[in-house]
């Protein structure tokens, strides 16, 4: 409780919402998110309990009840020791624990109703999966809270700095009239630069470190393994000292199904990365709950309009893998929100751009509208996706744009994927760079 600061806020908008996506993503009438304390169980967030009392004693056999292995599914007897449980008459009950990646069991995300029921397998891998985001969310929250702390002492900082250079301006002022004073003025500026020089080192030293730990994450620390396809990505950003806005993902959605995302957020610093995060938690709920990616950035286009303010908006390229039914390959589905096209690189070296005909921007209108499309790819080929700060790059003085990006990869597809995303790692940093460069990459072994 006191690690992730719960008892300190009220509940917030997005712990509410993973309440409404787990009793969704069931069928379930009644959920909650439960935190337990030393001494109570704190019900942050709850969906269908009507006006439920957020804190109840840890005497309370199931809500204090933290699952050892996996999703907690009780009996009606079981149940019937819970005073809050039997007060909105339930009974069925399942529970998902909320674990921290050190080991930490925190409470758990649980789903009710007022009717028994049968226990779907998938429906238990859903409520497992939701509860994993959900700490997720809890540990970006807590790197958020951490930065915003951390950039107002830097600021405070750099403003006192600024103070205290302004006086000794004045007193140099002063003391210039007598050759005497001047020379020991001069000799106290000299020393005084020194000092603030030192103190300016350290600050941009603080503000590096901030901006780069802020980064990690928002981008995965790694890319997961699957059989028959190579995934790889890269990104740099405009400048060490700003958060970047650009981010990408790629999960597992259980089986051989796989969702992948790849945007670009209006802006840089903690603002953006705030909104980044938001996206990330939207994108990786959307990809459980829906099987359409149009439906998915739909979501995200109504959850942009309705939380942040003032309006910021991105483009996204969202969509999900899996292998072809007939023969080796993977068919891709695509949906975009006025990102741009990606480039499907075949083995002879022959490269196309494949976009969906609509697809407008996220977070900027209600009535916005997305397309999708599907690529089969066979193997050897290569499907790159990118964001514009590639293309809106200069090499040498001259645009980089999709053209000469197509011709770049069409030039070096030869050598192989590896040798690919060498080549583009090598690039990058010879580039005249206007926005931060984002780039994700699958390859048909």
């Amino acid at each position: 409780m006191q690690r992730y600061r719960v008892e300190d806020s009220a509940p917030g908008s997005v712990l509410l919402r993973m309440a409404d996506v787990a009793a969704r993503s069931v069928g379930a009438p009644m959920a909650v998110v439960a935190i337990v304390d030393h001494d109570q169980v704190r019900l942050i967030a709850t969906h269908g309990l009507g006006e439920a009392a957020r804190a109840v004693s840890r005497d309370d056999p199931v809500l204090a009840s933290v699952a050892v292995g996996g999703v907690e599914v009780l009996t009606e007897a079981e149940i019937a020791g819970s005073a809050v449980l039997a007060e909105h008459a339930v009974r069925f009950y399942a529970a998902a624990p909320i674990v921290t990646f050190d080991g930490h069991r925190l409470g758990s995300l649980a789903v009710m109703d007022t009717e028994p029921r049968q226990v779907v397998g998938e429906h238990l891998l859903i409520l497992e999966d939701l509860a994993a985001v959900l700490m997720e969310q809890l540990e970006l929250r807590l790197s958020s809270l951490d930065a915003v702390s951390l950039e107002r002492r830097l600021r405070g900082d750099a403003e006192t700095a600024r103070d205290v250079a302004r006086r000794d301006r004045a007193s140099a002022e002063t003391e210039r009239g007598e050759a005497e004073r001047d020379r020991d003025e001069a000799r106290r500026e000299r020393d005084q630069a020194q000092v603030d020089r030192g103190v300016a080192e350290r600050d941009r030293d603080s503000i590096e470190e901030y901006a780069a730990a802020l980064q990690r994450t928002l981008l995965p620390p790694s890319l997961p393994r699957i059989d028959g396809l190579e995934v790889a990505a890269y990104f740099r950003p405009i400048s060490s000292h700003q958060i970047g806005g650009d981010f990408y993902d790629v999960f597992s959605l259980g089986g051989r199904r796989w969702a992948f995302f790849i945007g670009d957020v209006l802006g840089h610093g903690v603002d953006a990365a705030v909104v980044t995060s938001l996206i990330r938690y939207t994108l990786r709920s959307a990809a459980l709950h829906y099987s359409d990616p149009t439906n998915g950035l739909a979501e995200l286009n109504s959850v942009l309009l309705r939380e942040v303010a003032p309006r910021r908006f991105c483009t996204v390229l969202f969509g999900t893998v899996e292998p072809a039914e007939a023969g080796d390959g993977f068919v891709v589905t695509m949906a975009t929100g006025g990102h741009p096209p990606a480039l499907l690189i075949h083995g002879t070296g022959r490269v196309e751009a494949v976009r969906p005909r609509d697809g407008m921007l996220v977070g900027a209108l209600p009535t916005a509208v997305f397309d999708q499309c599907t690529v089969t790819l066979a193997p050897g080929q290569t499907l790159l996706f990118y964001t514009d700060g590639l293309i809106e790059a200069r090499l040498g003085g001259v645009a980089f744009d999709e053209s000469a990006l197509s011709d770049f990869v069409a030039e070096r597809a030869g050598g192989g994927f590896d040798a690919l995303m060498h080549e583009i790692t090598t690039l990058a940093p010879k580039l005249d760079q206007r926005d931060d460069i984002a780039v994700l990459a699958v390859h048909v072994s």
